[in-house]
C-alpha cells in the first residue's frame, strides 16, 4: 500500500545521506519533497502540515546540523514522529467490563466487518480467548448466512439469528447464549449503510444500551482514503469507538488513512486486514508502520508470523534430515505450505530490512503462483515418488505433468532444482561452508 509513499521518501533520503554537511536549506528542500510525498499519498492535509512542522523544529536544530551522519539523524527524526503520528505504541482490544466480554464492530457497507468478524474470532482464538459470532445484521440479504458460513469453516459457534427478530434483541438473547456456549468473548457484526445516516447511528444505540460492549471497532475501507477519514470523525462523534480496524491494507491504494485517522479522529488503529485469508489480519504497531513505509522492515512481526505458522518439532526433524542429507520431495512440500501461511513471498520479504526497496521485489508477484504449481507436481507424485525422486522415470514425468496439469518441461526443472539443492546440502556438511565463504566472499 505504500510503495510510492516509500519509492518517494527514499528518493528524497537518498539525497539528503549524499550531502557531506547538511545546511538548513537542504533540510527546507528536502522537507518540501516529504511534503509533496505526504500529501500525494492521500494525507490529509492538516496532519501533513503538523508532522512537517515537528520533523523540521528538530531537523534544522543542533541534533542534525552537528551530527557526523546527518542524513541519518533525519531518517531517524522521521521514523519517530511518523511513530508518533500514528499513535506512538501500540493498543490492545479492550476485553475488560462484564462476562462474556463483548465486541462490536460497526462501519458502513461494503468495508469488510462481516470477513474482519471471522478474522478477529481466529485472531482471539489465538490469544486463548473462546470467541462467540453473532451476526445482528438483519438487512443485508444473506448476511446472516455469511457469516455462519465463515464460522463453520473457522470452527468457531455463530448465534443463529433471525431476519424477523430486532437487532438489539439479537444481542441480548445472544449474550445468554454465549455464556451457555462456554465463551468468553461475544463478536457483534452489526448492519451497515451505503452513507451514515440517523437511523443507522440510532439502531447502533439502541444495541450498545442493550448490551454494553467492552470495546467499539470502527470497521473502515484503507482503500477509500480521506473518505475512511471523515466517516472514522463521523462515526466516533456519534459512537465514541474504541479503536479502529483498517482492512484491505494489502491494496494499492495510497495509505493516508494509516497516517491520518489518530490525529483527526483522536482514537487509535488497533488491527489491519492485510488480505482475504484468516490469518491475514494482525494488530497494529505505529513504529513498525514506520520503519515499513521507510523500507527498513518489519522484523518483529515477520518473527510473529514464523512463530505461528512454523512447527517447531517438525522444523527440528528438517534440521536432521538436512544434515543427513535425507531430505525428500515431502518434505519439500511441507516447508512450501508453512511458508504460504506466513503470507505471499512479496510480503514476507517486504519486512526484511533494506529489501522494501528492493526491484527485485516488484518481480516477486507472479512467484507464488509458482509455489502453488509446485505444490501439485508434488502432489500428483506418489508417496515412493516423493521419497526416492530417482525413480521417476519418462513415463512417470508424463503422469505426474498431466495430473498436476502442467508440462513435463516444469516436472524436468523441479527435480532439477531439487537436485541442485541436494548437492549444496551435501557440499554443506562435508565441511564445505569455508569454501562457499572464499567464493562469496566472505
Amino acid at each position: 500500500m505504500f510503495e510510492s509513499l516509500s519509492d518517494r521518501l527514499g528518493s528524497v533520503f537518498k539525497k539528503l545521506k549524499g550531502q557531506g554537511k547538511l545546511s538548513e536549506k537542504n533540510i527546507q528542500d528536502g522537507l518540501k519533497e516529504v511534503r509533496l510525498a505526504l500529501l500525494e499519498a492521500d494525507v490529509h492535509y492538516k496532519v501533513v502540515k503538523t508532522l512537517i512542522a515537528a520533523i523540521k523544529e528538530r531537523a534544522v536544530g543542533q541534533e542534525v546540523l552537528e551530527s557526523l551522519t546527518p542524513g541519518q539523524q533525519v531518517v531517524k527524526i522521521v521514523n519517530e514522529e511518523l511513530t508518533n503520528l500514528m499513535g506512538g505504541a501500540n493498543e490492545e482490544i479492550n476485553l475488560s467490563g462484564g462476562h462474556p466480554a463483548s465486541i462490536m464492530l460497526v462501519g458502513l457497507q461494503g468495508s469488510g466487518k462481516t470477513t474482519t468478524a471471522g478474522k478477529l474470532a481466529v485472531y482471539l482464538r489465538g490469544q486463548g480467548r473462546k470467541p462467540y459470532l453473532v451476526p445482528v445484521d438483519v438487512y443485508r440479504p444473506a448476511a446472516i448466512e455469511q457469516l455462519t458460513k465463515i464460522g463453520k469453516e473457522l470452527s468457531i459457534p455463530v448465534y443463529p439469528s433471525d431476519t424477523e427478530t430486532k437487532p438489539e434483541k439479537i444481542a441480548e438473547l445472544a449474550r445468554i447464549k454465549c455464556a451457555q456456549e462456554g465463551c468468553d468473548t461475544m463478536i457483534l457484526d452489526t448492519a451497515g449503510r451505503l452513507h451514515i445516516d440517523d437511523e443507522l447511528m440510532a439502531e447502533l444505540g439502541r444495541i450498545k444500551a442493550t448490551t454494553p460492549p467492552s470495546d467499539i471497532l470502527l470497521v473502515a475501507d484503507a482503500m477509500t482514503g480521506q473518505d475512511a477519514v471523515n466517516m472514522a470523525k463521523a462515526f466516533n462523534d456519534a459512537m465514541d469507538v474504541g479503536g479502529v480496524i483498517l482492512t484491505k491494507m494489502d491494496g494499492d491504494a495510497r495509505g493516508g488513512a494509516a497516517l491520518s485517522i489518530r490525529s483527526i479522529t483522536g482514537k487509535p488503529i488497533k488491527f489491519i486486514g492485510t488480505g482475504e485469508k484468516s490469518n491475514a489480519f494482525e494488530a497494529f504497531h505505529p513504529n513498525r508502520m514506520a520503519s515499513r513505509i521507510l523500507g527498513m522492515g518489519d522484523v518483529m512481526t515477520l518473527i510473529e508470523k514464523a512463530q505461528d505458522a512454523v512447527d517447531v518439532k517438525k522444523a527440528a526433524e528438517l534440521e536432521k534430515k538436512l544434515r543427513k542429507s535425507q531430505f525428500t520431495l515431502e518434505d519439500f512440500k511441507d516447508q512450501m505450505v508453512q511458508v504460504r501461511k506466513m503470507g505471499s513471498l512479496e510480503d514476507i520479504l517486504s519486512m526484511i530490512p533494506g529489501m522494501g526497496k528492493s526491484k527485485h521485489l516488484k518481480q516477486l508477484k507472479g512467484s507464488d503462483k509458482e509455489m502453488i504449481k509446485i505444490e501439485a507436481i508434488i502432489n500428483s507424485m506418489t508417496l515412493e515418488e516423493r521419497r526416492n525422486h530417482s525413480i521417476i522415470n519418462g513415463s512417470r514425468r508424463k503422469r505426474i505433468a498431466k495430473g498436476s496439469g502442467t508440462t513435463v518441461t516444469d516436472v524436468n526443472q523441479l527435480l532439477k532444482n531439487y537436485t541442485q539443492v541436494m548437492k549444496m546440502m551435501k557440499k554443506i556438511n562435508k565441511g564445505g561452508m569455508k569454501k562457499m565463504g572464499r567464493m562469496l566472499g566472505l
